[in-house]
């Protein structure tokens, strides 16, 4: 100790003569000095020591909590998935019973239009019957008769109109299997091969769906 104290006076003496003296004659406070520099520097190796623990501990509290965000998110991703594919299927199912609720507005008169189609072909061959020649002042009777048959076809036609049923009398248009049916081939002079020749029977229409094809003869080649 009074080496050390020999040596700080020597450090001392040149800028701080005072400062020597006062050393030099109460070595007590050197010691007391330096035992609470050493002091210090054991509280601050202590503080430091401790604060390097807390650090420690969090790292691993931080690590778990990582990892159990990262499984949340998991779960929280999967969980949004189903929910979308959920929502994209009952909008698939509403799509679908909405598009089979306007067909059967649409279609669900079908049986019975078909069943009046067969009144619409006795009233057309009823008018066609009747000869032409005949239809005059002089015979009254078949002259009212007729002009009603013509008036009745003409009303039911604008029924089935109003309704979306539409005639098919395609004579010179090309043949259509969705729309058509072929009753024979035969070579017609003048007309290209796979056009329709003759309607035997009229097709129907109903909101753009044949309802019945048109019974035609089609050209084929010579």
């Amino acid at each position: 100790m009074a080496a050390v104290a020999q040596c700080v006076r020597g450090a001392l003496r040149p800028r701080f003569p005072l400062l020597s003296v006062a050393l030099r004659t109460s070595p007590r406070l050197l010691c007391a000095a330096t035992q609470q520099k050493n002091t210090g520097q054991n509280l601050e190796e202590e503080q430091s020591q401790s604060q390097n623990e807390q650090k420690v501990e969090p790292s691993s509290a931080e690590k778990l909590l990582a990892e159990e965000k990262a499984k949340l998110e998991e779960q929280l991703k999967e969980v949004t998935d189903k929910y979308k594919r959920a929502l994209a299927d009952a909008e698939n199912v509403r799509q679908r019973s909405q598009k089979l609720v306007e067909e059967a507005k649409l279609y669900g008169i079908q049986s019975f239009c078909k069943d009046l189609l067969e009144v619409a072909d006795i009233l057309e061959k009823a008018t066609e019957s009747v000869p032409k020649e005949e239809i005059k002042d002089e015979n009254p009777h078949l002259k009212s008769l007729y002009e009603g048959l013509v008036m009745t076809e003409v009303q039911i036609q604008k029924v089935f109109k109003k309704h979306g049923l539409l005639r098919l009398n395609p004579v010179g248009a090309k043949f259509d299997p969705y729309e058509h049916e072929a009753l024979f081939h035969a070579p017609v002079e003048g007309q290209e091969p796979g056009t329709i020749a003759l309607v035997s029977k009229i097709g129907y229409k109903l909101h753009g769906r044949t309802l019945r094809p048109a019974l035609v003869g089609v050209v084929k080649d010579a």
